[in-house]
């Protein structure tokens, strides 16, 4: 099993958007397979591969100790009105701020071996498959907030211990 090390606030590879996944390679089979030791961990719902430092269209969630992964995921469709709801990040530790996610998701991408792969669901499933995405275009869930919120979660984050400028 190999958990790795999660890429906190301020780290650039967080900003940046991931690149496609072009080589379905044992290299490609090693990342989705610490992406799932890493998300296997309870607590975590959902590690994206630049979370890890890799800037490569991979990530992983386990919901309900339900683990999946998708290479190259498309968010194709989300439902209903976007309702505010606790997020947090393993990339921005002992926070969770409110956010407004669709309630009902809907990812398509494919497996190590290139053949389709469709997660789709709500609730807790939906606002991991949004956030996922979000991450490998380079965006963390904060940017999203209410402005408001926004600024006192900027001020909670730089006031942590472990935040570096």
């Amino acid at each position: 099993m190999t958990v790795r090390e999660i890429r906190l606030f301020g780290d650039p590879i967080l900003r940046s958007a991931a690149d496609p996944v072009t080589r379905f390679d044992p290299a490609i089979v090693s990342l989705v397979k610490d992406l799932v030791d890493t998300v296997a961990i309870a607590g975590r719902a959902g590690v994206a591969a630049n979370q890890i430092g890799v800037g490569l269209r991979v990530f992983s969630v386990n919901v309900d100790g339900d683990v999946n992964y998708v290479i190259n995921p498309v968010l194709d469709e989300v439902r209903g009105d976007p309702i505010l709801t606790d997020e947090g990040c393993l990339s921005v530790p002992g926070f969770t701020f409110p956010r407004a996610r669709y309630p009902w998701a809907r990812v398509s991408g494919v497996d190590v071996n290139g053949d389709p792969v469709v997660i789709e669901g709500g609730g807790l499933l939906a606002q991991a498959l949004q956030h996922e995405v979000d991450h490998l275009n380079g965006a963390l869930y904060i940017e999203g907030l209410d402005p408001d919120v926004k600024r006192l979660a900027m001020r909670e984050i730089r006031a942590a211990d472990w935040f570096r400028a």
